[in-house]
């Protein structure tokens, strides 16, 4: 559905996105590896494609990530690396490489005190993405941060598990890629001016949930110091058990013919992505990596405790349902809303029909229902858990946002739905441009937050921690930033009485 929005927009299938011409080679940096050159873009520094990990193919698949390979000379590193292996999906450049461990880094040109380190990690529903999507020249400009952006093993190369791929540990890859890349940044970072003891990592959507795995992970105790969680509260259901993961892998060596897992290294990459199109890949419990799932982990405390940015979109699901409408020039029906919500909800259905009777038309509705039952619910729970265990700045993304970009819109109002409010951060193709003041607000925000701990800056509206019993977020909007009744707004005493 959203593919053809996104081929509308003339994005499926692009490589570079937001790549200006060279104005001049960079400096050359030295990083443990060999040299490498960028180019430089207006105040910024960049460098592309450089390996924090060998290529994780042949006999390396479904491997921990390798030290990668030591060169001679300067290596170029003005281009995108391939992104990691993928089908078609809007935010998808789509790849049958699995040699994709690679960063780049988007630094300021001013080398003095050294700065701080944003490490991006890219959503896609664990599937899907890539650094070509995402332009970090304005974050690191107008943030005055180093931005550091790792790819990381994707779908079946990087959440498979099985006891023959090396033991009970085996499955989460792509997190364990991850670490690799943050382990890369504390040993490199200072070479391109960024500060190893300031990381920040920050993500949406799956991004967002490998930030909640990071805070549960005890392999990634250390290798980082703040955290951003965009649109992925750690408190919904966003991993799998093991014996499940296994269970798949069983089934799918079975599919080939081979008798483990490990016999489907042999594979062709193109047939394992073929034969995995329609399966939902997560980070796995159970192992070493990620003992536990990150609600539990901070249930029980058994977290990597620093400061947390937290929150959500206002509309999440509002993207995609006026997508809906506008693709298939027909608008969502009562009959189709009222068949959708019992279809999701069963016997509280008409509780549900009855608590958003205000709210019209058809499509606005199923999209706030949606919205909170899906994202609003779980966020404020996991603002109550992260408040219990360590500084917590809570905060909902509101207003009009971009739509994507050259598709009309649809005739109930969209919001900020999910994954809008990247595009203010980023420079990101999908989406029409954002009001730049705006954008450049929240990147100081942002910045702000990366570089001590706490978003707040000077001459802003004063944004409060978060405590267990907060009812209020810090509303983000074009409009003006403000305090919002989170609660109220989004029915949550509603959800409570339903025991969700």
């Amino acid at each position: 559905m959203i593919r053809e929005v996104l081929a509308v927009a003339g994005v499926v299938g692009l490589g570079a996105i937001g790549v200006t011409p060279a104005a001049a080679d960079a400096d050359v940096v030295r990083t443990e590896a060999g040299l490498v050159r960028g180019i430089e873009q207006g105040e910024v520094r960049t460098f592309r494609g450089i390996p924090y990990a060998a290529p994780p193919t042949g006999d390396k698949r479904w491997r921990s990530p390798q030290p990668p390979a030591k060169w001679a000379g300067v290596r170029d590193a003005t281009a995108y690396a391939p992104s990691c292996a993928q089908g078609e999906f809007p935010i998808a450049v789509p790849s049958a490489t699995e040699d994709c461990l690679y960063v780049d880094v988007t630094a300021p040109k001013d080398r003095g005190v050294l700065k701080p380190v944003v490490v991006w990690l890219h959503g896609g529903d664990f599937k899907y993405g890539g650094n070509s999507l995402y332009g970090p020249t304005r974050f690191a400009e107008r943030g005055d941060v180093v931005v550091v952006q790792p790819q990381y093993r994707l779908g079946v190369f990087g959440f498979l598990a099985d006891p023959s791929l090396g033991g009970a540990d085996s499955g989460n890859f792509g997190l364990e890629d991850q670490q690799a890349a943050l382990r890369w940044v504390r040993r490199n970072a200072a070479a391109f001016g960024g500060d190893p003891r300031s990381v920040t990592v920050m993500g949406e959507s799956a991004g967002g949930y490998s930030v909640c795995d990071l805070l549960a992970s005890p392999t990634a105790a250390g290798l980082f110091h703040r955290a951003i969680i965009q649109s992925a509260p750690c408190g919904q259901q966003s991993t799998k058990p093991r014996d499940e993961a296994e269970k798949f892998s069983r089934t799918l060596a079975r599919s080939f013919g081979k008798t483990t897992a490990a016999d489907l290294r042999t594979v062709d990459t193109k047939d394992l992505l073929a034969a995995t199109e329609d399966t939902e890949f997560r980070p796995i419990t159970g192992t070493a990596v990620l003992p536990r799932d990150p609600a539990d982990a901070l249930r029980t405390g058994r977290v990597n405790r620093v400061p947390v940015l937290h929150g959500v979109d206002d509309d999440e699901e509002a993207g995609r349902y006026g997508a809906q409408e506008v693709l298939s020039g027909k608008k969502i029906s009562q009959s189709d809303y009222e068949t959708a919500i019992r279809a999701r909800f069963g016997r509280d259905a008409d509780k549900v029909l009855a608590e958003y009777a205000d709210v019209r038309p058809a499509g606005r509705a199923l999209a706030t229902v949606m919205t909170d039952a899906n994202w609003s619910v779980p966020a404020a729970a996991t603002n109550r858990l992260l408040a219990a265990r360590m500084p917590t700045y809570s905060f909902e993304f509101a207003g009009d946002a971009p739509w994507y970009a050259g598709t009309p819109e649809p005739a109930w109002p969209t919001g900020t739905h999910h994954m809008s409010e990247v595009a203010y951060f980023f420079d990101v193709a999908l989406f029409d441009a954002p009001d730049s003041e705006f954008a450049d607000e929240l990147i100081r925000h942002w910045s702000a937050f990366a570089d001590a701990g706490d978003p707040n800056m000077p001459g802003s509206a004063e944004w409060p921690r978060t405590t267990r019993h907060d009812r209020t977020v810090q509303s983000l909007n074009v409009a003006g930033t403000t305090r919002t009744d989170f609660a109220a707004d989004h029915r949550l005493s509603f959800w409570r009485s339903l025991g969700r």
